[in-house]
């Protein structure tokens, strides 16, 4: 079972606001639940919470730091996520890593794409609208730990 990890970063505004990004390429520009917490597979041997910070770096261009609350893990098609909780403001100004696919599908040509294409800040209840279904375990546990 492939292996991911992520941060979700919070702020208290008039309530929780948490930090989304939205996934790059062609196959999430129209879908409505197209935001993800950011995370990425980590590397063999690689200390989760470690990959969790390098892939929040790689998908925003920043980095990320602070006392880091675990959220527990979810299993997805396949795959098992691990997400920390950070009390952070990263900015919304991101630069994102690429990655390239063929596109369109069975056309022989290659295409790159951001992995992740914007970030934005979502009121908690806004984001349990948007985020991708199987990533909203983590909202409810982080309503739990942080209030």
């Amino acid at each position: 079972m492939k292996q991911s990890a992520g941060i979700l970063p919070f702020r208290k505004r008039k309530g929780i606001e948490v930090y989304l990004v939205h996934m790059g390429g062609p196959w999430w520009r129209n879908k409505a639940r197209a935001w993800s917490i950011v995370k990425g597979e980590i590397e063999e041997g690689e200390d989760l919470l470690q990959a969790a910070i390098r892939e929040f770096h790689e998908e925003t261009g920043q980095p990320i730091d602070g006392k880091f609350l675990p959220l527990g893990e979810v299993k997805m098609s396949g795959k098992k996520i691990t997400v920390w909780a950070v009390e952070a403001e990263p900015s919304t100004e991101i630069i994102s890593n690429m990655f390239t696919i063929e596109w369109p599908p069975r056309s022989g040509k290659k295409a790159q794409f951001p992995e992740v294409d914007k970030a934005s800040w979502f009121p908690l209840e806004r984001a349990k609208e948007v985020l991708v279904q199987s990533q909203l375990p983590f909202l409810e546990r982080l309503q739990k730990v942080v209030g």
